[in-house]
């Protein structure tokens, strides 16, 4: 059995806490992309998109979070609490899906969010806590399913 520990429910409430408001404001932006509240949540202040290409960008990212991650989330943490390898299997792939996008965005984002936003928040909210959960997921994933199968 995948009976949950107490880093399972850790980085399941790490996951949440990271992962709901992005959740939310991606939510916003999927129901009226050019909104107001789209506009203060993911870029900041009500200012307007930097260029078609990141509002674009920013649009795409949150289909693909809907559309794609949130499954592998939300059936991932339904499998652990049912001690079920596939829900460490689906929580390791949605580690993954965050830590892929968020490096990625590490690099691409720096030069707008780094100096509005500063060190600490950049690396921690803005895409540090969506690549260290993802990393820990990631690892704490595979280490379960290969306790039990080596």
């Amino acid at each position: 059995m995948y009976q949950p520990t107490m880093i399972t429910w850790v980085l399941i409430t790490f996951g949440l806490l990271t992962c709901l408001p992005l959740l939310f404001a991606q939510f916003v932006m999927l129901k009226e992309p050019e909104g107001k509240l789209a506009k203060d949540l993911l870029v900041g202040k009500n200012k307007e998109w930097r260029d078609k290409t990141h509002f674009k960008s920013q649009y795409g990212l949150a289909f693909s979070d809907w559309f794609i991650f949130c499954p592998f989330f939300f059936i991932g943490i339904t499998g652990m609490l049912l001690s079920s390898y596939w829900g460490y299997l689906l929580f390791a792939v949605s580690g993954a899906i965050q830590l892929y996008i968020n490096v990625t965005l590490w690099f691409l984002e720096k030069e707008y969010v780094y100096p509005t936003r500063g060190a600490l928040k950049y690396y921690t909210y803005y895409w540090g806590n969506f690549i260290y959960w993802g990393a820990a997921s990631l690892i704490y994933g595979i280490y379960r399913l290969s306790e039990h199968v080596i």
